[in-house]
């Protein structure tokens, strides 16, 4: 198996390696981003088990002083310091979701780079590719017409071995680029789910206007 990858890069030509490059990038930023997709998915489900009890008992001061780093826990305390200054559901709308638009960029960062990378890939397999049958049919040139045929054969399905692995580069980026993306949509709908939520049992309650006259 080992032998037949090797044969497999040579045969390739000298697209082979850059694209063996885009590779590894990509597939180490899929697993960075996988990792910490999920550890912000683990804290912020942590961090709901905790406040729930605690919004339901409009115990606001304990949630404010939750200590736990999470996404969640940082959007209601945001909201929960504007209540202090204000009962207008609008402007504690706008402090989470102010918090909400700075947790965004972290959640994104460097996904989208999979999608360029496995684009690459693929116009890299293509290039080498044309590169090789250019060479090919001038090698055939001035071959002897008995030859020809095998020869260039052959060095067409050499040059074929660049777009085969240029493929086999791009399709996994890809996957992992949706694969992200929607882990990445699941964990924004739920900070924007929680923070509804939030503000419906303050709105129910009346509660910036309780803080207001204490």
């Amino acid at each position: 198996m080992f032998d037949t990858i090797i044969r497999f890069f040579q045969e390739g030509g000298n697209f082979m390696l850059p694209i063996a490059i885009v590779l590894t990038i990509g597939l180490a930023i899929a697993l960075e981003r996988a990792l910490y997709l999920f550890k912000v998915s683990r804290q912020n489900g942590k961090a709901i088990a905790a406040i729930n009890p605690l919004l339901q008992n409009l115990e606001f001061n304990n949630i404010a002083s939750l200590t736990e780093k999470s996404a969640i826990t940082t959007i209601f305390q945001a909201g929960i310091n504007r209540m202090e200054h204000t009962r207008r559901r609008e402007e504690i709308e706008h402090a989470m979701e102010e918090e909400v638009m700075e947790t965004l960029p972290q959640l994104e960062k460097r996904t989208q780079y999979l999608a360029t990378l496995a684009n690459i890939s693929t116009l890299l397999g293509l290039l080498g590719t044309i590169i090789g049958l250019i060479a090919a049919f001038s090698a055939v040139a001035n071959a002897d017409p008995a030859e020809k045929a095998s020869l260039l054969s052959q060095s067409i399905s050499v040059a074929m071995n660049t777009t085969a692995f240029g493929l086999i580069a791009a399709i996994p980026l890809l996957v992992c680029h949706a694969v992200l993306q929607t882990k990445t949509s699941e964990i924004i709908t739920n900070l924007e789910t929680a923070g509804v939520k939030f503000l419906n049992i303050i709105a129910k309650n009346n509660v910036p206007s309780k803080i207001e006259t204490k």
